[in-house]
């Protein structure tokens, strides 16, 4: 069977299932809150473990209560493509060069001068620009109440650092 792109979302009951399973495990609390942010907020695993809490919450000084915050905003570092864990084995190896037809006889005109001068030339010098993806953060609003009392049991139970 051919990949349709999306990845299978469990049903109600599939998923009233999982959190009773949960609620028999280690860290209930948390693994519930962490399950509802994917569910209701369909964030993917990378965006949930480097989620912080003050993406979800404002903390009191002393850290010690707090105020769930209405829409989260998720910051572009964290998102799929951002490479935000630094784990990506494969780096960006540039394989075609374009250039428009002007820019082409600027770079030969310069490359000859330099030939001319008996300068050192270093191809990578003449290279066009790479673009990079300048990302902006995602606003999700956190108005699901199973949500919000998941993340209100989390973080009343956690411990303060």
């Amino acid at each position: 069977m051919a990949k349709s792109g999306q990845a299978r979302v469990p049903t109600t009951e599939q998923q009233r299932h999982m959190f009773d399973v949960i609620k028999t495990h280690r860290h209930p609390e948390k693994n519930t809150a962490i399950m509802q942010i994917s569910f209701k907020l369909g964030l993917r695993a990378q965006e949930i473990a480097l989620l912080q809490i003050k993406e979800v919450a404002r903390l009191n000084q002393s850290g010690t209560d707090f105020k769930l915050l209405e829409v989260m905003s998720l910051p572009a570092a964290y998102t799929k493509g951002a490479d935000a864990m630094g784990r990506s084995k494969t780096r960006y190896v540039r394989r075609t060069i374009s250039f428009d037809v002007d820019t082409f006889d600027k770079v030969v005109r310069q490359i000859a001068a330099l030939a001319t001068a008996g300068a050192e030339i270093n191809p990578e010098d003449f290279y066009p620009p790479t673009k990079r993806h300048k990302g902006k953060s995602r606003d999700l609003p956190m108005v699901d109440t199973e949500l919000r009392a998941a993340l209100e049991e989390y973080l009343r139970i956690r411990p303060c650092k």
